[in-house]
């Protein structure tokens, strides 16, 4: 398990999705989520098929949030140019966690 963090403090537990398949299913199939979802080298993402809407945060190379959006389910995420990788969590997470674009964030563990 890793951790996400913002200025040395904990937003939430993190799993990371670091093959190819896992990054494909991100949060496919689950009824909910708690915590974030890292899926590395990924620019866009989508909701076909998912059972809730989510929080999407797109990073750059040095992990600053670069964008956010809300997705709810059967929609598609507009890419980020400077986009590297994407944090999911389940809707209302970031407004609890305090998320915004410039955020500079952190994997641990």
């Amino acid at each position: 398990m890793s951790w996400l963090l913002r200025d040395g403090d904990v937003l939430a537990t993190a799993e990371v999705a670091d093959g190819l398949a896992r990054r494909s299913k991100g949060l496919l199939g689950r009824s909910g989520y708690e915590g974030a979802m890292v899926l590395p080298r990924t620019r866009s993402v989508h909701t076909m098929g998912m059972r809730f809407p989510i929080d999407v945060a797109f990073c750059d190379k040095e992990m600053v949030v670069v964008g956010v959006a809300r997705l709810r389910p059967w929609r598609v995420g507009i890419p980020r140019r400077r986009g590297r990788s994407v944090i999911e969590a389940e809707a209302g997470a970031f407004e609890r966690w305090g998320l915004k674009v410039g955020d500079q964030l952190e994997l641990r563990g």
